[in-house]
């Protein structure tokens, strides 16, 4: 059993996910064995790494693409299948931190990603259980104004008439939990399957050419001789370009990228069968719900109505003992009916975060582009992202190029301080939330 920085996971097999349970044998892609040469090599099997040799495919580019573990077994596999437009931060703020054009450009930038979901889907018959439909709630009555102008900001300056206000009496209706005091409800929105998303991406980029290798890891980057050189325990690729997209999962891999971007763990919980009229009960409309905490619960009904729940983190390098354990008292607070209802599936995982919580996508030198740090809205951007890098090996990005010149923070302390000053935050406002 291989053992990760952040957790202790085997490669050999999907985590034990609800989505593993229910889904079919993944793409064909054997380990790397012997030598390869590339134009560009892909580090990372995950939505940015299997979108971006889709891309380089199409545009007739020689790629390979090697994953450590199964294709789609990181966060891109394994995570609540919430589906957001928009970045991880609100268009309010960013027009205060990067201001009014680039703004406009990061809203233009999500809402591409969102019609690139759908080209994807339709292009390669991608079947993921899509459902529209997002509402996320206000946890505190403080925060209904905001969701109001937020609302409010979104329809007049940005023209996006797909989201609307909710009341307090309209989100107690939708969402069956006294906790909520209002929202808003993005028609646009929704949630899906992400490990189904995740292979289908697989299969359309091996059905363009692209090589794809899993149980593959990348030990280390060198440049020899003008190229790059991407080790693995049992080959190496020599490439002209390189692409990493390990996200929560670098270990170090592209030590440049490490005081900016961490990985922190997120666990799962998944009911047993409720019936379509107790699910329905829960939540109407089966929306994908989410909520103001700072540490956000997320939750949603799969298509056998049972309650997928998403809540608690933490930040050592070891799950917990009982992960169902773990997340049923989130339920609990949410859902009071729902306290002793039986959990069939439990299980958790990394995901990549930044400080300001934007993507880190840099040029770590010519030729060599990192794109991590999706902050839980990989679902969405990622495969955009895939896109982007692709265009920008292939005859450059003026969006990519504006993602690369956004602020990217280091996190305090560097990569020696950052998990023990990160755990005082996010203590500090897990207490928050809960005053």
């Amino acid at each position: 059993m291989a053992r990760s920085k952040t957790g202790d996971v085997s490669f050999a097999h999907y985590p034990p996910s609800y989505y593993a349970a229910h889904h079919p044998a993944s793409a064909d892609a054997p380990p790397l064995v012997g030598d390869q040469h590339a134009e560009v090599c892909v580090i990372g099997g995950g939505y940015l790494g299997l979108s971006t040799a889709l891309h380089l495919a199409r545009a007739k580019r020689d790629v390979v693409l090697i994953e450590r573990a199964r294709l789609g077994w990181g966060a891109s596999g394994r995570n609540g299948g919430q589906l957001h437009v928009g970045m991880r931060r609100e268009q309010g703020w960013l027009e205060k931190h990067v201001g009014r054009d680039d703004a406009d450009r990061l809203w233009r930038i999500a809402l591409d990603a969102r019609d690139h979901l759908d080209w994807a889907m339709h292009s390669y018959g991608i079947d993921c259980d899509l459902r529209l439909g997002h509402l996320h709630l206000d946890h505190k009555p403080s925060y209904v104004a905001h969701s109001r102008e937020t609302v409010a900001l979104m329809r007049t300056r940005y023209g996006y008439d797909h989201i609307e206000f909710v009341d307090k009496d309209r989100a107690r209706a939708l969402v069956a939990s006294s906790d909520y005091h209002g929202g808003t409800l993005d028609r646009r929105s929704g949630h899906l399957d992400p490990l189904k998303w995740a292979l289908g991406l697989a299969r359309a980029a091996a059905l363009e050419g692209a090589r794809l290798h899993e149980n593959s890891a990348a030990t280390s980057i060198r440049r020899i001789n003008g190229r790059f050189v991407v080790e693995t325990a049992q080959g190496r690729i020599t490439a002209d370009q390189v692409v990493v997209g390990c996200n929560g999962y670098l270990d170090g891999l592209v030590p440049q990228i490490d005081a900016r971007v961490m990985p922190i763990n997120n666990f799962i919980a998944v009911t047993a069968p409720l019936g379509a009229e107790g699910a329905q009960a829960i939540i109407r409309d089966n929306l994908a719900v989410s909520d103001s905490r700072f540490i956000v619960y997320y939750f949603r009904m799969t298509p056998d109505h049972r309650l997928l729940f998403g809540g608690g983190e933490n930040y050592s390098y070891r799950f917990p003992s009982d992960i169902a354990g773990f997340v049923r008292p989130h339920i609990a607070r949410v859902f009071p009916q729902l306290a002793d209802v039986g959990i069939d599936y439990a299980w958790g995982g990394a995901l990549a975060i930044t400080p300001n919580r934007m993507p880190c996508i840099r040029w770590v030198e010519p030729g060599l582009l990192n794109l991590s740090g999706f902050s839980g809205l990989g679902v969405l951007l990622a495969p955009w992202f895939g896109k982007l890098a692709a265009d920008g090996l292939t005859e450059g990005n003026d969006d990519l190029d504006l993602m690369t010149r956004l602020p990217s923070q280091r996190f305090p302390g560097g990569k020696l301080l950052r998990w023990p000053t990160m755990v005082a935050a996010m203590t500090f406002f897990g207490l928050v939330d809960r005053l």
